[in-house]
């Protein structure tokens, strides 16, 4: 199996590279998904974001209030730190799980936004970041998912700077370029990893 850790900011193009990937044959594990799972109503962590955070972070029917968490934990890092303690244990539990299943020549995509922020122990082959201005994020989180420019960028700030992702990367994608150049970079760094996993399971 080749595990590639896949991550970068907020909006900067991550998915769309996992996407693309997964049509060229890799088998795509979406972070925030197994986030979702694993606060679902009834779920263990559900109850303990409640009692950590109150009756209002928990909607009628059990679910997670996102709104009201999100406010909670973007505008207090102590409080964003309790959070993703109660929630990164799951989604690791979670993602061995899935691995598990799968077949010994998988080539896995994890996209991970918060790769670096969670100081994962998982043992990648290969770390990817993908990257884009500041001013690009803000632009296309306004734009597509309707945020203000003011909370956009307290996201950007919570997350790992562009500088600590590249640290912790193997390879970078620019995704501050047409969509189609971003996608040839990224065919091509398919390429390379492909050689690589041959290389290991040789």
């Amino acid at each position: 199996m080749y595990l590639i850790g896949l991550t970068g900011g907020i909006a900067a193009g991550k998915s769309t590279v996992a996407d693309y990937w997964q049509t060229l044959g890799g088998f795509q594990i979406d972070a925030d998904q197994l986030a979702r799972e694993a606060v679902e109503p009834g779920s263990a962590a559900a109850a303990k974001i409640a009692e950590e955070f109150g009756a209002d972070a928990i909607t009628a029917d059990g679910s997670i209030n996102r709104p009201k968490l999100a406010e909670i934990v973007f505008a207090d890092p102590t409080a964003r730190e309790k959070l993703e303690a109660i929630i990164h244990p799951e989604v690791r539990r979670l993602m061995l799980d899935r691995m598990s299943k799968l077949p010994a020549d998988t080539m896995v995509i994890y996209n991970v936004p918060l790769l670096v922020e969670a100081a994962s122990d998982l043992e990648f082959d290969t770390v990817v970041t993908v990257e884009a201005p500041v001013e690009k994020q803000i632009e296309r989180m306004v734009k597509h998912r309707g945020m203000t420019s003011e909370a956009a960028q307290a996201r950007i700030a919570a997350q790992a700077t562009p500088a600590e992702r590249a640290n912790r990367a193997d390879f970078i994608i620019n995704s501050n370029q047409d969509l189609e150049l971003m996608l040839r970079d990224a065919r091509l760094l398919w390429g390379k990893l492909e050689t690589l996993a041959a290389q290991k399971d040789s």
